[in-house]
């Protein structure tokens, strides 16, 4: 574990989350045909980061140091996930956000760890899955599911 890293990146995500749910009290509260606002997820999201930077912060400081060994960061992987992120979000229209949040899901997650195919497909197949239900049946909000052509 490199402490100094986690340290920085609790203290970059607590900004982070501060910001999305500042930045979310901008956005209108409510959309047409919705009772669930567009302001709902960028607060979340926030609140989340806020909460998990917290605890992470906590950790660094509860852990003892062990051994100071240099760690190697491994740059490959955090560009590949992050070029298929900045696709993931410019697609997301034009290929829906189950289909959309599926692919980038495998990739990030055979990235991470290649191999256990089947583990990756049902994860990300059952997380982009019940996203969505939740958010447009339960919620009755509004996202692009699936792409247009598709149906």
């Amino acid at each position: 574990m490199n402490k100094t890293f986690d340290r920085y990146a609790s203290i970059v995500f607590l900004l982070l989350g501060i910001g999305f749910m500042w930045q979310s009290a901008g956005i209108s509260s409510s959309a047409y045909g919705s009772t669930v606002g567009p302001n709902i997820f960028p607060f979340g999201l926030g609140l989340a980061l806020v909460l998990l930077s917290i605890r992470l912060f906590y950790e660094v400081l509860k852990t003892k140091s062990a051994e100071r060994q240099k760690e190697q960061l491994d740059y490959k992987r955090f560009l590949l996930i992050f070029g298929a992120a900045v696709l993931y979000a410019f697609f997301l229209e034009a290929i829906g956000y189950v289909i959309g949040t599926f692919a980038f899901l495998l990739f990030a997650f055979q990235t991470i760890e290649r191999g256990k195919w089947l583990r990756s497909v049902l994860i990300a197949a059952l997380f982009s899955i019940l996203v969505y239900v939740v958010f447009v049946v339960l919620l009755e909000g509004s996202m692009p599911g699936f792409p247009v052509w598709l149906s």
